[in-house]
């Protein structure tokens, strides 16, 4: 720091260099005020993230306001890029959701207007935060602040409505978005349909899917998913099968998330051979279940008397790097054929089968 004493010409870099060298974050602002009182420098904004940093991971938010209005005193003229890190330091860091939102209704002062990215972190921040009361008012000054609004946005205010249960008002936003210059995308949908079928509301998310397809929106994997998962959730297994049937067929392959949701489904419906095929299908595609999917799956085709099945998606688990163990002791079993074969002796008394 003693450089900023000297009278040599100090280059912009070579100031940066003093200030990240500072340990102690309290004396940042005395000599930002020294560097400035040098004839050969001036501030960047640089310069200005760097202390920002420095101050916020130390939690001296005070001393940010005070660099903040000495540069609007000198009128400097940050970027959005700055204000958007300004930003994100305090919703995350200081958490402190309204200083966010002060920050981007001031950005105007420092004569930078907010970018739809900026605008929408804000939004997106306090739909994690739940502090829906202040969402829509922040979405109301996008005029004012000269922001374009865009599919993104109308996403999170989607997802923010159906957190605070106003599905009514979540939907009506797919008729305002084109008003808007906007259109829906898949995400809008299968948010809605998420939350729709959380809520038992199986058949309005149909709904939803069919008008998707009138838009002629492309029904992604995420919403699938979202709609065979409501469809096991309600016991309506036999539907949700035929659902995953269609996917190739519109153009969409299933995931492991997919084959999961639907193999747990299939299992709770005590449907073994539907889910039987369903492993197989998986083991195809390089996917596994999960353990305790394949020891339900086990344990259900004994006590419906398919040992054969049985010992076939035993040795598919085993296949699948997975280790057995039987009897409450947990003892360990050697997969020879003999132990398989004991295996299921075993679990037709009734034991299961575990890691």
């Amino acid at each position: 720091m003693g450089r900023l004493d000297h009278k040599d010409w100090l280059a912009p870099n070579e100031v940066l260099k003093i200030f990240a060298s500072i340990r102690d974050a309290g004396l940042i602002t005395s000599v930002f005020k020294k560097a400035c009182a040098r004839r050969d420098y001036k501030p960047s904004e640089a310069l200005y993230s760097l202390m920002i940093d420095r101050l916020a991971g130390a939690r001296r938010f005070g001393d940010v306001e005070e660099l903040l209005a000495r540069a609007r005193v000198e009128k400097f003229r940050f970027s959005d890029e700055f204000f958007y890190r300004l930003i994100k330091m305090y919703g995350n860091v200081a958490n402190h959701p309204e200083k966010a939102m002060e920050t981007l209704y001031a950005m105007p002062g420092y004569n930078c207007w907010p970018s739809t990215k900026t605008f929408n972190y804000v939004l997106h921040m306090l739909v994690c935060k739940r502090q829906y009361e202040v969402v829509h008012e922040v979405y109301a000054s996008a005029p004012r602040l000269g922001v374009a609004l865009d599919t993104c946005c109308f996403n999170i205010l989607v997802k923010g409505l159906c957190q605070f249960g106003k599905f009514d008002e979540a939907i009506s936003l797919l008729d305002e978005m084109p008003k808007q210059e906007c259109l829906p995308n898949a995400k809008t949908y299968s948010t809605l349909m998420h939350f729709l079928c959380q809520k038992g509301r199986v058949d309005e998310a149909f709904e939803l899917f069919e008008r998707m397809r009138k838009e002629e929106i492309e029904a992604d994997t995420v919403v699938y998913n979202i709609l065979i998962s409501g469809l096991c959730r309600e016991g309506r297994v036999s539907v949700a099968f035929h659902q995953f049937k269609s996917m190739s067929s519109e153009g969409c392959h299933p995931n492991s998330g997919t084959y999961q949701v639907l193999l747990d489904g299939l299992v709770a419906s005590r449907m073994f051979v539907e889910a039987k095929g369903l492993v197989g299908m998986m083991s195809a595609e390089g996917l596994r279940p999960s353990f305790s999917s394949y020891k339900l799956l086990i344990d259900g085709l004994c006590s419906v008397n398919c040992l054969d099945d049985a010992h076939h998606v035993l040795k598919q688990m085993v296949d699948h790097g997975f280790v057995p163990r039987m009897g409450r002791d947990q003892a360990e079993i050697t997969l020879t054929k003999e132990m398989v074969v004991e295996a299921t002796v075993t679990m037709m008394g009734k034991q299961h089968v575990h890691t």
